[in-house]
């Protein structure tokens, strides 16, 4: 078949619908077109950037026709880091095009066509993010920059204000790259491998205001470039005095020439080494390489829709697969007989363990390892069989594996939280045979962005 397109020519099309990142769909002679910023409804003039056999990608020249939902954007930056690449459309709207995304999932993939719930916005989906990462580098000017990498590149964007971190974590790390600065230390050149600082990273508990403020560097020591002075001492006491909420100040060691932010040791420079926050009736211990969730506004009431939709009783054992910390397991441990988390990250198996003697929850018991592994020993080798089973996987989804041996058991419910809709539903049609899907609830984790988390709801099939 011969392309209908050709790069760097000009074309006017009408957007006929958003794709799963929000980028609009335009088709010229049936010849699919992705256009980012672009909204179904919208006639633009598009300027053909790239071609390959089945599609191509074009950028908005002109906006002939304008979507009722289009809005002006409140960054300047957000069409160059991709952090918001739905900052151009009204909220509300954002939220249906969630639940469009998924319904089109179900409908091309599942044979119960069940429909999709709204999606569960943000009242104030704004500065929501209580973890930020701010890379530090030499800017082509040869000025020190600190600020976001642009979509799919290694560039530094400078950012005065970003809608979606936290206020003052954003001002502290500014803070921080100003005294770096200021004393003459030095800042780390992806090209070169040599420099210091590479990245500062906070992390703020929403509920606690505790801080934790972790920079990474690339060497042993933060000191003066030119008299090699240790200023650590120094730095602790400016930042705390500045910022009296800080609870620790770490350095983390990262000599490897690596895209991987955080290297494994972690030096306590101040404070207690970790932060707290509380999520529910629950306090959780997050320390710098532990996962917690960005939004925990949403990730509370995402665990609220679960563990209700579970019904879960005080006869039921409940197996929590890729439980992370324990945040869910620690939620459902309030109304279960016992419950068993799986999760392959050590330290935050570790961390699981603590959070259930701080929160008391004895009924709790958690397993360092890869799911497929000890989900399979837990139920053929120590004949463990749960009544519930909650997954919360990472974005390839579950494994045939587990598959399998969810499906041997066959436990009352399944309740399947994702962070990606594609391999959801996916992995829900393997299941559709032996269990009744009744709800799937997309809920906005990251407000602005394409990504959209579900809880879906699954009951064994009688008979």
């Amino acid at each position: 078949m011969k392309v209908p397109v050709e790069k760097n020519k000009e074309y006017i099309v009408e957007i006929i619908d958003n794709g799963f990142e929000g980028e609009g769909i335009a088709k010229i002679d049936n010849f699919t077109v992705f256009i980012p910023n672009a909204i179904k409804g919208e006639k633009v003039k598009i300027l053909v950037v790239k071609v390959l056999s089945s599609h191509a990608f074009g950028k908005i020249l002109e906006i002939i026709t304008p979507s009722e939902f289009r809005v002006e954007s409140d960054c300047v930056t957000y069409k160059r880091c991709g952090g918001c690449n739905l900052r151009h459309i009204d909220y509300k709207e954002t939220l249906r095009m969630k639940q469009n995304s998924v319904q089109s999932l179900v409908n091309k993939t599942l044979k119960n066509k069940i429909q999709v719930e709204d999606t569960l916005g943000m009242e104030n989906p704004y500065h929501y993010r209580n973890k930020a990462q701010y890379p530090i580098g030499i800017d082509k000017g040869g000025k020190p920059v600190i600020g976001v990498f642009a979509n799919r590149t290694h560039e530094i964007i400078p950012v005065n204000k970003c809608f979606i971190q936290n206020e003052r974590t954003e001002e502290l790390a500014r803070f921080v790259f100003d005294y770096i600065v200021g004393n003459n230390i030095s800042i780390y050149d992806e090209n070169t491998g040599k420099g210091l600082v590479r990245h500062i990273v906070t992390k703020i508990g929403i509920k606690t205001n505790q801080i934790m403020c972790i920079i990474v560097i690339n060497g042993k020591k933060i000191e003066n470039k030119e008299n090699k002075e240790n200023i650590e001492n120094d730095l602790v006491k400016v930042v705390t005095e500045k910022f009296p909420e800080i609870t620790s100040i770490i350095k983390n060691i990262n000599m490897k020439n690596t895209n991987v932010i955080l290297g494994k040791e972690n030096i306590n420079l101040y404070g207690k080494g970790y932060i707290e926050d509380k999520l529910g009736d629950y306090i959780f211990k997050i320390s710098p390489l532990s996962f917690y969730q960005v939004n925990p506004v949403q990730a509370e009431k995402l665990y609220k829709i679960g563990v209700e939709d579970a019904a879960i009783n005080k006869e039921d054992v409940v197996f929590d697969l890729y439980c992370g910390i324990g945040t869910i397991s620690l939620f459902m441990s309030k109304y279960a007989k016992k419950v068993y988390g799986i999760e392959i990250v050590e330290e935050a198996v570790e961390a699981a363990k603590e959070n259930a003697i701080i929160n008391k929850a004895e009924n709790t018991e958690f397993f360092a390892g890869d799911v497929e592994f000890i989900l399979d020993d837990l139920i053929n080798n120590k004949k463990i069989i749960p009544d519930i089973v909650m997954v919360d996987p990472p974005r390839k989804g579950l494994d045939n594996k587990s598959i399998d041996n969810i499906l041997q058991i066959k436990p009352k419910k399944i309740v399947y939280i994702s962070c990606n809709p594609a391999t959801l539903v996916r992995d829900l049609a393997k299941f559709e045979e032996f269990y009744e899907i009744s709800k799937i609830k997309p809920v906005d984790m990251f407000p602005f962005t394409g990504h959209v988390e579900c809880v879906a709801l699954m009951g064994r099939r009688e008979g």
